[in-house]
């Protein structure tokens, strides 16, 4: 895969989660219960937050450095997703959109000027793009169809 067809690949599972809620209104949003007590606007805060993981850990990936421990500095991956969820809980769903849109495209951004060794091969750097991103992004787009799914039943 080169940086070109990781591109799209993101941008394609990005698209696929920004429709799965275009239809919702902003009620709609906030209420919880789409996965556990997340809404859309907590989805795409965390979302958002594994973004933000991504442009401070790729950075040490190509420059061969280790990563955080998520256990040693949260308890795990499950307290590190519950804290950044209180930490943005409060923030309005403009907000969360706002954040949501500028996060993915300054990420859009820092992909666009690696250097294309970083995508040639299964590197540590594209495992982690993956992560966060085009396999991250249909978990939540495949959770908020279904929730849209119920209120249509309704």
């Amino acid at each position: 895969m080169n940086k070109q067809q990781l591109l799209n690949k993101i941008d394609s599972a990005w698209q696929q989660l920004k429709e799965s809620y275009c239809n919702l209104t902003e009620s709609q949003m906030t209420q919880p219960g789409i996965t556990g007590k997340w809404s859309v606007k907590d989805i795409l805060a965390h979302a958002t937050t594994w973004e933000e993981e991504a442009l401070k850990s790729l950075p040490l990936i190509m420059h061969s450095r280790r990563l955080p421990r998520y256990k040693e500095l949260y308890g795990g991956l499950d307290a590190f997703n519950a804290l950044m969820t209180e930490k943005k809980r409060s923030l309005s769903l403009s907000d969360i959109l706002k954040q949501f849109e500028a996060t993915h495209q300054r990420l859009i951004t820092y992909i666009r000027g690696a250097p294309e060794e970083m995508f040639t091969t299964e590197t540590r750097f594209r495992r982690r793009l993956r992560l966060d991103t085009y396999s991250h992004y249909p978990i939540h787009t495949k959770a908020i169809l279904e929730w849209c799914t119920g209120i249509a039943k309704r």
